[in-house]
């Protein structure tokens, strides 16, 4: 695999977007409308979507999907691009702007991290990301989207509408058991490498956006921008983890300020 199946939607200066695990591209591009002036270029990342069949991703891991991201970006003859990633995709768009600095102009990280700074941490975590794989491969997707709908992480997309909540459930169910579990294994944060020491190469703009309820994700967020020269943090109030889908208002407003 070179390239990504992307989504595009919108018209102006590109804006690449990756979404979070269970994620599709084609959900992502429904933002467009939030962000006038952009278009969004919103591929399905391993393991997810269209890009969920293992026989294509070979030995793809967390590095190697850099590098099919940057192929991505030749095929849709994009040479540098305004770079916004959501919980998995801002892990990924972060080792992205560093592994191809000259390819992203702005960076915005939502509900993100650098990764795990200890080689005991992320061993624990691949263990448990490999225990959580394990069980969509044994029980299905069903069984796993109402354990992962449960998290506190997502109390925030619980008070959603039911329509919205109805289409999040959809799409987190279509999914492939080997493609999320594949993806739980080579992207997860166990399988990320730590980030936190090379923060300070950053050279491009970046807002950190995270919701004002996930203590966790503001707190590493707010750790995260310190160590990056000129990082500006946002903070949507009343948000948890998923601030595009719970306050999509706030949440472009303060991405399209910074892009701007």
């Amino acid at each position: 695999m070179n390239a990504l199946p992307v989504t595009r939607a919108g018209a102006g200066a590109p804006l690449l977007f990756l979404h979070g695990f269970t994620g599709t591209g084609e959900a992502c591009a429904t933002l467009a409308s939030c962000l006038p002036g952009r278009a969004l270029v919103a591929p399905d990342l391993p393991g997810h979507g269209q890009a969920a069949a293992l026989d294509r991703l070979g030995r793809a891991g967390f590095m190697r999907t850099l590098d099919i991201l940057a192929g991505t970006l030749d095929a849709q003859g994009l040479e540098k691009v305004d770079l916004h990633g959501y919980s998995m995709g801002a892990r990924l768009a972060l080792a992205f702007a560093l592994r191809h600095p000259g390819r992203v102009r702005r960076l915005v990280l939502e509900s993100g991290s650098p990764g795990l700074r200890s080689r005991r941490q992320r061993l624990n975590r691949r263990a448990a990301d490999g225990r959580l794989a394990r069980f969509i491969e044994l029980r299905g997707v069903g069984p796993f989207v109402a354990r992962w709908e449960a998290l506190p992480l997502f109390t925030g997309v619980r008070a959603l509408p039911a329509a919205a909540q109805s289409g999040v459930r959809e799409r987190r169910a279509s999914q492939s058991p080997a493609g999320l579990a594949w993806a739980l294994r080579s992207l997860g944060t166990g399988a990320q490498p730590s980030q936190w020491q090379r923060l300070e190469r950053l050279a491009c703009p970046v807002l950190v956006l995270t919701g004002g309820r996930d203590a966790k994700f503001t707190r590493v967020g707010r750790e995260m921008a310190a160590c990056i020269p000129g990082a500006r943090t946002a903070v949507i109030p009343g948000a948890f983890h998923v601030p595009h889908l719970e306050a999509p208002a706030a949440w472009a407003r303060e991405v399209s300020q910074f892009l701007s």
